[in-house]
């Protein structure tokens, strides 16, 4: 769909281009250069970080109250509603909302703050992932990005690449990986508590996709900048489904149910199971979803080979499936309330053996098939335990393997000040956990029953070339990384 020309914004001042504005901040700030750079180290540890916040929407704001000990110097969201929302949560928190600089385009933003800040919190749809980090990134700031931490798997190489050569702090979003759950799971399977793991499943009843066509196009709702939405993405006009949320169920912009939680459930499958690249990925079901749109539901199996001493094993990601759609052998949970509530059905033969586990509570988790035994774990890694809690009792505690962080907020503050890139989700980790799990969209597009064969270290499918197209997006000019 081509959108017309009146129906686009016209520029405002100056036409802003890449290429400008990173020129004008290098006179001003002097600091691009491949050398790293670090603007607090241990030597001025007690300074406050310099923070500014892109996307300033719910989960922006629990950066903000993350950070209201530090110095908050810049707001940036396209919605200037949003501004104003988060100049109201800062009232009365040793904070001038006015003092507070607000922009609606990051690329303005990091052209007029220059040397002024350290670290950006990126809080935006999945679109506005990786150009903000990747400039960033070059001019020396230190970033926290929410998972996943980029669009496509060519982000993801350009981020784990830039973060490598800058050495700045980078953190991505998934506090579960600093939390106990998931470093007691490694640790369990580690020990060899559950024998080797030749299978893993993992679901969310979470459902991010649609089916049709676009929507109408509507009018801009007062006081959304549209273009700088768009961002880098193809341009299109304004319709619902889009802002705020539901952004993710469409592929220019998001990247589905897994896209939205497959970061935080399959943490402690790629982690604990010490998971390089699959050989391949296949939707075996799915339901909804179209060339734009993200199905809302799918079941999909990643193949792992064996790694060193570790068995081949295949992973499991079921989401948002209806289950009167799928038949009795895909599983289904009947809630207290009286609702269909979907669970795979190796969890419900859990559940029903035994029953007072509590094993269906939250809207997502895992389980780890071991040849000694079976281990679940909640959304973030949380009430990890052998399955029954009997079992888990009878069973030594494995030795501390792992730090326990503060959390992934402190985890990323303490080490800008201590002048070190080593946080517990860096980029290194977080973009090869991304990749993981942004393979799934790839076989989204592939369709139910078309395996794809993926060559990870060569960044390519094998036997579906014509799929290769999606590993990395042209940016819209002007958005160039």
């Amino acid at each position: 769909m081509t959108a017309s020309k009146r129906n686009r914004p016209a520029p405002v001042g100056r036409p802003l281009t890449r290429r400008s504005f990173l020129q004008r901040s290098a006179v001003t700030a002097g600091i691009l250069s491949a050398a790293p750079f670090n603007i607090l180290t241990a030597a001025n540890a007690g300074e406050k970080v310099r923070c500014v916040q892109i996307g300033c929407g719910s989960r922006g704001l629990s950066h903000l109250n993350a950070v209201l000990k530090e110095n908050i110097v810049a707001l940036v969201d396209v919605d200037e509603a949003r501004h104003a929302a988060a100049k109201k949560a800062l009232q009365g928190k040793n904070y001038d909302p006015a003092a507070i600089k607000t922009f609606t385009d990051y690329r303005r933003m990091f052209d007029a703050l220059g040397k002024d800040f350290d670290a950006v919190f990126i809080a935006s749809p999945n679109h506005h992932h990786a150009l903000p980090a990747l400039i960033a990134m070059q001019l020396g700031k230190h970033v926290y990005c929410e998972k996943p931490v980029c669009h496509d798997i060519g982000e993801a190489r350009a981020m784990r690449a830039m973060a490598a050569r800058t050495k700045v702090a980078t953190q991505m979003g998934a506090q579960g990986h600093c939390e106990d759950g998931y470093r007691k799971l490694c640790e369990y399977i580690w020990s060899g508590a559950i024998g080797r793991v030749t299978e893993t499943h993992s679901w969310t009843n979470r459902s991010n996709g649609g089916v049709g066509p676009r929507p109408a196009t509507e009018p801009v709702p007062t006081g959304l900048h549209w273009d700088a939405w768009i961002g880098p993405a193809p341009y299109r006009d304004f319709h619902g489904d889009l802002h705020p949320h539901e952004w993710h169920g469409w592929y220019d912009f998001g990247n589905g149910s897994i896209g939205n939680m497959g970061c935080h459930v399959l943490d402690g499958v790629y982690w604990a199971l010490r998971v390089d690249h699959p050989t391949s990925i296949e939707v075996e079901q799915m339901r909804g979803g179209s060339d734009e749109r993200c199905p809302t539901g799918a079941r999909i199996r990643w193949d792992i080979p064996a790694r060193g001493e570790l068995p081949a094993f295949k992973a499991y990601w079921y989401e948002g499936l209806n289950p009167n759609s799928l038949g009795s052998a895909d599983g289904v949970l009947r809630a207290a309330k009286g609702a269909d509530r979907y669970l795979p059905q190796p969890l419900l033969d859990l559940v029903k053996q035994y029953p007072d586990e509590e094993l269906d509570s939250g809207d997502s988790g895992s389980i780890y098939v071991g040849e000694k035994g079976i281990i679940f774990t909640g959304t973030y890694g949380n009430r990890m335990h052998i399955v029954p809690y009997a079992k888990m009792k009878e069973t030594p505690e494995p030795p501390r393997m792992l730090p326990r962080p503060k959390g992934v907020f402190v985890d990323f503050l303490d080490a800008i000040r201590a002048g070190t890139a080593e946080t517990a989700s860096n980029f290194d980790y977080g973009t090869r956990l991304t990749e993981f799990v942004l393979l799934a969209n790839l076989a989204m597009r592939a369709g139910p029953g078309r395996k794809v064969m993926w060559d990870g270290p060569g960044m390519k499918v094998t036997n579906l070339p014509e799929l290769n197209a999606w590993l990395t997006r042209k940016n819209r000019s002007g958005w160039e990384a």
